[in-house]
């Protein structure tokens, strides 16, 4: 459907055993490169005895981001598979790690992206798949009487106030879903004492523009 997106709803495990080796594959949900590392590095450390760290990445509602990373392992045998895989479940917003324990004996690149590929796959037969809403963000102000109206018309398009300000007026911040954006705007605009911006409001409230 368009105006969503697959991603994971939580943290899920995999494993994958070959000839004594041990692929332990985990999935977060993640939005930004920065918490890619942040989960990289725990498992680093966590699992300090392992040989490789490998994994793969897609950010974005339109996975436009994205990175495989074979961490020593063969070019192309560990990451490209972990990625192949988040692409044939069709998710995004994902990071894919597969820790390897070394079991004695060298399984050649078809045997290491078989092990990548299915260990990346079990992690993701065990996480839920859920599909949600691409989304955009408007910035509204109004005095406190129109407040209500403002927040039951974000209501009405299953919009939700992710941010307040109620000090000398009321500011919000809206996340709506695509499909309803423009009809959402629309209908900020058309009542009065309402204005509504595509971009954050300056802190000036004399120099706010409804921008559209």
């Amino acid at each position: 459907m368009i105006g969503t997106y697959k991603t994971i709803a939580a943290p899920a495990v995999g494993e994958f055993k070959d000839k004594g080796s041990r692929f332990i594959a985990f999935a977060y949900p993640v939005e930004t490169v920065e918490k890619v590392k942040g989960y990289v590095d725990d498992l680093r450390q966590e699992h300090h005895k392992a040989r490789h760290w490998c994994y793969a990445y897609r950010i974005g509602t339109e996975g436009l981001q994205f990175r495989a990373n074979d961490d020593g392992e063969p070019a192309g045998s560990a990451g490209r598979p972990i990625l192949g895989q988040i692409d044939s479940f069709g998710v995004t917003d994902i990071l894919i790690v597969v820790v390897r324990y070394f079991g004695g004996t060298l399984l050649g690149v078809p045997g290491l992206i078989n092990a990548y590929k299915n260990a990346a796959a079990e992690a993701l037969n065990q996480a839920e798949i859920v599909e949600k809403n691409i989304e955009k963000t408007a910035w509204i102000i109004c005095d406190y009487p129109h407040l209500s109206e403002a927040i039951r018309i974000a209501k009405a398009h299953n919009a939700e106030v992710i941010h307040q300000d109620l000090a000398l007026d009321c500011r919000l911040t809206v996340k709506i879903p695509l499909a309803e954006y423009e009809k959402c705007l629309i209908a900020w605009r058309d009542t009065r004492n309402i204005q509504v911006s595509s971009e954050p409001f300056r802190n000036n409230k004399n120099d706010d523009i409804d921008v559209g």
